[in-house]
């Protein structure tokens, strides 16, 4: 199976394609603010250099968030039209699932993406099990969360005021499309961002 990766929920370009368990090819990039004008650029480039049609794809997996609102977007139109247009199955995780899975350290893992005004998206994985489900939470109440746990690492790239016990996210690609491979597919239809909270235009209307 030939599987396509993107997540472009951060400022970030993650993407690969792994075949029968091993790694063709990777981008990580930092696009920044031109995320959504390059990463399907990107995608395509990488595609042509494999030597790939659109169609020799197997499935899709796709970040949908949390995190940026429009890098969301990104990653997601991008999956969606190429699943819908060419009938390959799709299917989602989480940025904080891909971050817990790429964290070697062999301890209680909490992803952690800064959400600003003293608030985080965050989880807490012990392993296969879910503590904390993903969720909008106030940085100190995630912290309270973990005074009963002794060994745990955050994982972030963000600056963040935490203690020492961090590890740094670069996404291990092969990884997490070989835990989640065998996830169940849905429509692209009902393929839809996980923000975890509303939008400031949406706060300000309410």
């Amino acid at each position: 199976m030939r599987i396509l990766y993107i997540d472009t929920s951060s400022s970030y370009l993650y993407t690969g394609v792994i075949e029968d368990g091993v790694l063709l090819e990777e981008i990580k990039e930092h696009l920044m603010h031109d995320l959504s004008k390059l990463a399907l650029v990107r995608i395509v480039a990488m595609m042509d250099s494999l030597n790939l049609k659109p169609s020799d794809i197997d499935k899709i997996i796709v970040v949908n968030g949390p995190g940026s609102f429009t890098g969301i977007r990104v990653g997601l139109t991008i999956a969606k039209v190429y699943a819908w247009s060419l009938n390959i199955p799709i299917t989602t995780i989480t940025s904080l699932e891909a971050m817990a899975v790429s964290c070697s350290d062999n301890k209680v893992v909490v992803p952690v993406i800064d959400a600003r005004r003293g608030y985080v998206y965050g989880a807490i994985y012990d392993g296969d099990k879910t503590i904390l489900e993903p969720q909008h939470i106030k940085l100190d109440n995630l912290i309270e969360k973990l005074k009963s746990i002794d060994n745990y690492s955050f994982i972030t790239n963000d600056n963040l005021t935490l203690d020492d016990k961090i590890c740094n996210y670069n996404p291990d690609i092969l990884k997490i499309v070989n835990k989640y491979c065998q996830k169940k597919c849905i429509s692209p239809h009902a393929v839809n961002p996980e923000y975890l909270k509303l939008t400031e235009a949406e706060e300000s209307r309410l």
